[in-house]
């Protein structure tokens, strides 16, 4: 009988989880699963809970939560040198990442379509000696998903991310910062920086699909600088709004390895959660570094198209 692991977060989103959890498990129980539940218990646990398997204990791991809850379990997955195929049951607040994978919003169609799921690969990112699935971000945006306090998150849900966006618009100070990005040098007084391999950053920026590979080996990062008079700012939203980046006042590229040098310590988040950064770190691209199963009509999709 194959062996299912799977790891929950009843905090996420409006704890839609304790409702739906039997749910899931019914759906693994109908396709002959031998079902073992893990109930996080802080932040972080998820982690903690990944680096302590072993190869070979399950069949496959399923992740219900957020963002965060999949990036804490990918890093104890990676931090234990340990590789299992990934299901992912999106009951957080924003799940943009997801929903561009085709992956469904209500949690009992999630577990059904990992069923019936195709597995694929997905680079992902590595960051100092964390890794994130998506993203890694500084500046205006970005503390929105860490600054708005839980119970908020479940009563606005997506219009938290965007209020939070936009309110930090109205107090931003920028951050002197260098890139240097597969060799080719980048600095300036940033507003927000996004290393992203994703549709969107930040639940705000969204780039368009043509420019978006999400196993080619090479990030998106985009450099949004600090305009030199208020009446440059227009553009800029304009920009974003447009999902134009080739403007004054943009740095828009793609990279395997980015070497991050700043003068102070910047706040980063990685994947919508707050995390501590060095001076000076390094970026760096895992190509093929997360096994996910997707729904079949995602992968038919993308065949199609091709």
């Amino acid at each position: 009988m194959k062996k299912v692991l799977i790891i929950v977060n009843p905090c996420s989103g409006k704890a839609k989880m304790h409702t739906q959890l039997l749910k899931v498990v019914e759906v693994f129980s109908n396709a002959d699963y031998e079902i073992t539940v893990y109930p996080t218990k802080d932040r972080g646990d998820g982690t903690v809970k990944a680096a302590s398997l072993k190869e070979g204990l399950y069949d496959l791991i399923v992740v219900c939560g957020g963002d965060g809850t999949l990036n804490e379990v990918l890093t104890g997955l990676k931090q234990a040198g340990i590789n299992y195929p990934l299901g992912y049951i999106p009951a957080g607040t924003l799940n943009e990442w997801s929903s561009s994978l085709g992956i469904a919003r209500k949690i009992v169609n999630a577990a059904e379509d990992i069923i019936t799921g195709v597995p694929i690969t997905l680079d992902i990112g590595k960051f100092g000696d964390k890794y994130f699935s998506y993203t890694a971000s500084f500046g205006a945006f970005t503390s929105a998903s860490y600054d708005t306090p839980q119970s908020i998150k479940n009563m606005l849900g997506q219009t938290a991310y965007f209020l939070g966006g936009i309110k930090s618009l109205a107090s931003i100070k920028s951050t002197h910062l260098k890139f240097i990005a597969d060799g080719k040098e980048y600095e300036g007084d940033y507003l927000f920086g996004g290393i992203a391999n994703s549709m969107s950053l930040g639940g705000v920026v969204k780039f368009q699909k043509a420019s978006v590979d999400l196993n080619d080996g090479f990030f998106e990062v985009l450099l949004i600088k600090k305009p030199s008079n208020i009446l440059k700012l227009q553009p800029l939203i304009d920009g974003i709004l447009k999902r134009k980046f080739d403007h004054e006042g943009f740095d828009f590229f793609h990279a395997k390895e980015i070497k991050v040098i700043a003068e102070n310590n910047v706040p980063w988040t990685l994947d919508g959660e707050y995390a501590e950064a060095e001076t000076e770190f390094t970026v760096t691209n895992i190509h093929n570094g997360l096994n996910l199963i997707v729904p079949r009509k995602y992968v038919e999709s993308k065949e199609v198209k091709e």
